[in-house]
């Protein structure tokens, strides 16, 4: 009678490990999911690209200008004595509107952020606080645009050199 517990016991552990097995198979062989994409129509919002011409323009060949830098491609998060991939994920949906960079070295040089009516509120304040406070932290100055439909050359030019100006004053 023993011998057939011990016999009923091997058993059912064996089709538990079977149907373990089984699960982890199948489910190692599901399909990932596929998403959908397509292409944009325009990568900037007229107001940036009005915004963007009009830099180039401002700062001649002084300066590369890329578009929407998304923060982690303009800052090292491994800082000794922190957890980075909680950095990171601090910064990783963060961007901004454009970076000045020399042209020797491609290193930033100025942040720039567009604000529009987006800017006003109160959960977007909060972020562009934030964004402030971590490009700060990082010594890369963040110059802020407002958006009132006309963008002036001569006014960007004084502001961009002001902003660099005042900011190796600071540093």
């Amino acid at each position: 009678m023993i011998k057939l517990y011990i016999l009923a016991g091997i058993i059912f552990a064996i089709g538990i490990i079977l149907t373990i097995l089984k699960a982890k198979f199948e489910g190692g062989e599901k399909e990932k999911a596929k998403y959908q994409y397509k292409k944009k129509q325009f990568f900037l919002t007229r107001a940036e690209h009005e915004c963007y011409d009009t830099l180039i323009a401002a700062v001649g060949n002084d300066y590369h200008i890329f578009a929407q830098v998304h923060l982690p491609t303009l800052l090292d998060n491994k800082v000794v004595g922190q957890d980075w991939r909680a950095a990171l994920a601090h910064i990783n949906r963060k961007s901004v509107d454009f970076v000045l960079c020399d042209k020797a070295y491609l290193s930033p040089k100025l942040a720039i952020e567009l604000d529009d009516k987006t800017h006003e509120r109160p959960d977007r304040q909060e972020r562009d606080k934030e964004v402030e406070r971590i490009l700060k932290d990082a010594g890369v100055p963040l110059l802020r645009l407002e958006n009132h439909g006309v963008f002036n050359v001569e006014d960007f030019s004084q502001k961009i050199k002001l902003a660099l100006e005042t900011f190796g004053k600071t540093n």
